[in-house]
């Protein structure tokens, strides 16, 4: 009879926030199981279709658990600038240079900080790689949790760690309610070598046809990410290269002047994922599992990086025999609250306020820009809460 392998922790799902907890966790004396349904496949080449900005207080994070310094340079791109426009022609910066930092934002492949992650924790001496393996079935008994993997194996732990994304088999069977709001809408992604320099700028337009931003990245290349209706998203998804480029320089006002596609474009649905709850008996849920928000904000890979970092923090000072106690966990749950919830809220009222079928709220958010460019207090607490 096979026995039960033993752990402090075990986290299922291996995406950046499962990683950076696992990473997170490599001074301390807790035993941590990794389980993740299939290797990972990195892109050979080019350019990774899906960036992610990294606020500098996210960078200083992943210094601390040995990711950071190893990444490439040549592939991070310091974000300086960021320029936001309405539909009625206002304008809104945000400069590094005003609140006196040096980048806004690092943007960087995802697979780049994945492989990275990867790498360090199949040589942390406390982290098991179970991979592939799939979970079957979870049970909480008498303070410990046993998850049940499908080829026969069980694991028994103190905490059990959803990081299994926004369809999260954890969330799931640990019966945490998770509320959805979909928007209709397609975030279509695409990269693009540039005629222009952009000199680490990025731009953002609310169009009637959605909202379209450009992302620098290094050596004159620009990530397009545009969260466009459902049908404009699809006709964008169906366009050849050239059409896609010259649609997407038009869009963009011509900024960085003629583009060429180096990596196709790719879409995927966009939601609103509300979870009231993030932490059961035995069980607490990072990343995408805990929370999902639009992308216009550019900040959700933020989020679940400051997840990973705060129940580290409250893991490394328990005792192993209250890992899963939900007392403790709810500090966590309770730490991670109100910015979770303050930037969900906040973009998905700038989400309502620009849609375009609502043109009869055009004056009222383009005064807000107008507003926000004109008093300099309020436009600089917006930067430095982006910089965490």
């Amino acid at each position: 009879m096979q026995r039960d392998l033993e752990f402090d922790v075990v986290v299922v799902g291996a995406g950046l926030a499962g990683l950076a907890l696992c990473a997170a966790l490599r001074r301390t004396q807790l035993s941590v199981a990794l389980v993740e349904g299939r290797p990972p496949e990195w892109p050979v080449g080019g350019w990774d279709a899906r960036v992610y900005a990294v606020s500098p207080s996210s960078a200083r994070f992943l210094e601390q658990i040995g990711a950071w310094s190893h990444l490439d340079s040549a592939r991070l791109q310091p974000m300086a600038r960021i320029e936001v426009f309405g539909d009625r022609g206002t304008q809104l910066d945000f400069s590094a240079f005003d609140v006196g930092v040096g980048e806004l934002a690092w943007i960087a492949e995802s697979s780049l900080i994945a492989r990275e992650l990867w790498e360090g924790v199949k040589r942390q001496a406390n982290v098991t790689l179970l991979c592939p393996a799939k979970p079957a079935a979870l049970a909480v008994e008498g303070g410990r949790s046993r998850l049940a993997l499908e080829d026969g194996r069980t694991l028994d732990a103190a905490l059990v760690v959803g990081a299994d994304g926004v369809q999260s088999w954890v969330r799931a069977q640990a019966g945490l309610e998770a509320r959805f709001t979909d928007y209709e809408e397609l975030g279509v992604v695409a990269n693009f070598r540039c005629e222009r320099p952009h000199l680490g700028t990025a731009w953002q337009w609310f169009r009637p046809d959605g909202v379209l931003a450009y992302l620098p990245l290094p050596d004159g290349h620009m990530s397009m990410v545009w969260s466009a209706p459902e049908a404009v998203g699809r006709e964008l998804l169906q366009y050849d290269a050239a059409t896609l480029a010259a649609h997407v320089a038009a869009a963009g006002d011509h900024m960085l002047g003629r583009l060429e596609v180096v990596t196709p474009a790719a879409g995927f649905p966009l939601r609103l994922m509300q979870v009231p709850k993030v932490v059961a008996p035995g069980v607490a849920l990072i990343g995408d599992a805990a929370h999902a928000i639009h992308p216009l904000s550019g900040h959700g890979v933020n989020l679940g990086f400051a997840d990973a970092r705060e129940l580290s923090a409250l893991l490394a000072g328990l005792d192993r025999s209250v890992l899963g106690d939900l007392r403790a966990l709810r500090r966590y749950e309770r730490r991670r609250a109100e910015e979770v919830n303050a930037l969900q809220l906040t973009t998905h009222a700038l989400h309502e306020l620009f849609r375009p079928q609502w043109p009869a709220l055009s004056w009222l958010r383009n005064t807000g820009l107008k507003l926000t460019a004109r008093i300099p207090v309020v436009r600089n607490a917006l930067v430095r809460y982006a910089l965490g």
